[in-house]
Formats: structure tokens, C-alpha cells, sequence
């Protein structure tokens, strides 16, 4: 089913989403991006760098919350997105994806969205907005 602007309204929370941010599922996504170093892929490597266990890519992270926005509303048109990394968020943790619309525009039928990324413990990790285009 298809989302249209009018279908959206102001205050409305997205679904959550539980990503799947195991090791072997980041090492297909590093395999496929060509992102093959060891803070990623490798808890024993990313401890040698000072990291508590390996860390979710920034980029892995960004896909996790367009695909929550996709999933809400599919077939819309993300225009921008923009995300801040507070912390990285651990490989074979347990995150959250929460999104909640926070404007519509009526003239351009673009709803902005804020994003958070959060763990267990419910720390914001990565954070962000999204302006997406409904029809």
C-alpha cells in the first residue's frame, strides 16, 4: 500500500524498526560496500583501535533509517537526509530506529521527518532529519 501526503499527519509516529546489526549481517553490508576494515567487520580488531567491540558503519546506520522511512512509506522520495553520529552504534547490539513527522508542506507535499537511533539502554547514537516527497 502506498502512503500519500494526505495520508500523513503532523505528530505521527513512524513504526519502529529492530535492524538486524549482527556481525555476519554488517560483514555482508562491508563486503558489499567495499568497507573491509576491521573496526567493522572484526570485534578483536576494533578493541586494538580502542573501540569497546566492532561499530556499525555511519553509512550502514543512514540505510537503516531510509529503509524504516521506505517502509512507512513506500515508493516516496527521500530529498534529503541528514544524520548526526553521537556515538557509534556496536555490532551485535540490539537498536532501535524511531522517526516521527515533524512538518508538512502543503505547496511541495514534502513532510520532514526527525530520526533517532537509539540502544538498549536508550541513548541516542545517531540522530537526524529526513525531507521526503509523498504524492
Amino acid at each position: 500500500m502506498s502512503r500519500t501526503y494526505e495520508d500523513v499527519e503532523f505528530g505521527e509516529d513512524l513504526p519502529e524498526v529492530q535492524p538486524d546489526v549482527g556481525i555476519e549481517n554488517v560483514r555482508r553490508f562491508c563486503k558489499a560496500a567495499e568497507m573491509l576494515a576491521g573496526r567493522f567487520m572484526d570485534h578483536d580488531e576494533a578493541r586494538q583501535e580502542g573501540l569497546p567491540q566492532a561499530i556499525v558503519p555511519g553509512i550502514m546506520s543512514q540505510g537503516i533509517l531510509v529503509a524504516l522511512i521506505h517502509s512507512w512509506a513506500p515508493g516516496c522520495a527521500i530529498r534529503k537526509i541528514d544524520t548526526v553520529f553521537r556515538a557509534p552504534v556496536l555490532v551485535d547490539s540490539k537498536p532501535v530506529a524511531r522517526a516521527v513527522v515533524t512538518d508538512k508542506d502543503d505547496a511541495s507535499r514534502v513532510v520532514e521527518i526527525d530520526l533517532t537511533l537509539v540502544n538498549e539502554a536508550g541513548e541516542t547514537r545517531v540522530m537526524g532529519t529526513a525531507s521526503v516527497h509523498l504524492g
